[in-house]
């Protein structure tokens, strides 16, 4: 049985994030509380001694990936396939203007339906893209290791929910992960389990009936 560990982790704040911009895959870098994030961040997930890191290959989650592998002194390895969702048009519009444009595509959206935002991808799509990146980030990797994922909102939750095998339709279920927060998974027999979501500390030791 494997017993690799996956820490999906996701980019510091930048300046659309404070406005509430959509972004997708256009390149926006981190602001001042997103570097100081990233850092502090980092000092906490250099305690899972990770061994290897992974990054998509926009500059905001670089520039995240970057403050753990200077902790760690790990190289940073990027993969596109690990990119926030494209949401076509709406990349670059505020979520007000994204409802004053677009009112039945973002209703559908808030209403948790999953259809092509903006024209772009849906998050079946990329979870199927992202999880592929994760696999492959895996195959060098052996019993005991960790794999630190540095993605994007939309794509963090598509690789968790893809990855424990949450039924589609229970995705949104899955909280966003909040700039620079990330989720734990373990493997097991029966497959990958979470075993923290969303989480901004290390982890409590799980007492109980069922481990």
């Amino acid at each position: 049985m494997g017993t690799r560990t996956v820490v999906v982790w996701r980019h510091g704040q930048t300046a659309w994030n404070a406005q509430r911009r959509f972004q997708g895959q256009l390149d926006v870098e981190l602001d001042d509380l997103g570097r100081a994030q990233a850092a502090r961040a980092a000092a906490l997930l250099a305690g899972f001694s990770p061994s290897a890191i992974v990054s998509s290959d926009l500059v905001r989650a670089r520039e995240t990936a970057q403050a753990l592998a200077d902790v760690t002194r790990l190289p940073v390895s990027t993969d596109p396939r690990l990119r926030e969702i494209d949401v076509g048009v709406w990349q670059g519009l505020t979520f007000d203007e994204v409802s004053e444009r677009f009112p039945a595509e973002a209703a559908s959206w808030r209403d948790g339906g999953d259809g092509r935002r903006g024209g772009g991808e849906n998050l079946i799509e990329v979870g199927a893209r992202a999880v592929a990146a994760v696999d492959d980030a895996l195959l060098s990797l052996a019993d005991g290791s960790t794999l630190v994922v540095v993605t994007h909102g939309a794509a963090g939750r598509a690789i968790v929910a893809s990855m424990i095998g949450l039924p589609t339709a229970s995705w949104r279920a899955l909280g966003s992960l909040a700039n620079c927060c990330w989720s734990l998974m373990g493997e097991s027999a029966s497959g990958w389990r979470l075993f923290d979501h969303n989480a901004g500390s290390m982890p409590e030791v799980v007492v109980g009936d069922d481990r």
